[in-house]
Order: C-alpha cells, then structure tokens, then sequence
C-alpha cells in the first residue's frame, strides 16, 4: 500500500501537470482574456489567472513549510513576469520546485502528523496538506470551466 506521503506527492504532481496540459492549449492572446460578463457576483477570472492563483496555492503552503514565511505570493510576483506562458510556465517551474523541497522533509507518514504553525493556527501538516490541495483544485478546476465556457472545447485530460 502506498504511503500518505506519496499519494499526497503524487496528487500535488497531477494538479501541476493538468495545469501545464490546460496551458499548453492556450495562445498568449486567450491565456489572460476576459471571460464573457455575466449578471452574477461570481467574478470571472481568466484561464491564466486561475492556474496561476492554484499554484500560488501550493507555493504559499510549502513556502511556509521550508521557510515559515506565509506571504501571499501575490504580494511578491510581479505581475509582468506572469504576462505571457512562457512566465507563467517558468512560475509553475518556481512553484514545483518549492514543493518537492517540501516533501524532501517528510520522510515518513508519522511526520503528517506534527503540529505546524500555519498562518492562522497550529494545525496538523496532513490537515495543511489536504487544504492546499483543495484550494489549488479549486482554481484549476474554475480554469478549466473557463477555458471551455471560451473555447467550447473540453479541457485536457492526462
């Protein structure tokens, strides 16, 4: 049976790859465009916004584990940087960089465990873990729906 620790590793693994696979189908002109207005209060960000808000997800989290600065990524990414895919896939490299030096510190399951100082409140790394994968799921999952609300194509599937 594989351990916590590698299921987590590899679930992390699949949100970074469906987001180079979604922005692999984008031009530069589509990867920050505006979706179609809409009556609700949902605001519409673009395909690029919301890769980039799902890795910003996993940065933060693993930035806090290896250096226990819990800075919002945004506070630091300029905004020129991530203009184009090359950016943002140079950003996506950044951000799997920061987490496999996150995992290099878990050596067993028994370490999910600990007791970690997060932003708000102690909570369990496992705890941490599984949040950030939801949230960074979240905004993959909202860039997927507008990709296809703007292209009519289904997204890409690994």
């Amino acid at each position: 049976m594989p351990s916590l620790i590698s299921t987590l590793d590899e679930q992390f693994l699949a949100v970074d790859r469906s987001s180079r696979k979604l922005l692999e189908k984008l031009t530069g002109e589509s990867l920050f465009a505006s979706p179609r207005k809409t009556t609700s209060t949902i605001d519409l960000l673009s395909c690029g916004e919301c890769i980039v808000r799902s890795a910003a997800m996993v940065e933060q989290t693993f930035g806090g584990i290896t250096t226990r600065l819990w800075d919002d990524p945004f506070e630091w990414t300029l905004p020129e940087k991530l203009a184009t895919i090359a950016g943002v896939a140079e950003y996506l490299d950044e951000v799997e960089a920061t987490r496999q030096k996150g995992f290099e510190l878990l050596t067993t399951d028994d370490d999910l465990n600990r007791e970690f100082p997060a932003p708000v409140k102690m909570t369990s790394l496992f705890e941490l873990l599984t949040q950030t994968l939801a949230r960074a799921n979240h905004y993959q999952g909202r860039a997927f729906a507008v990709f296809q609300m703007m292209t009519g194509e289904k997204p890409p599937r690994l």
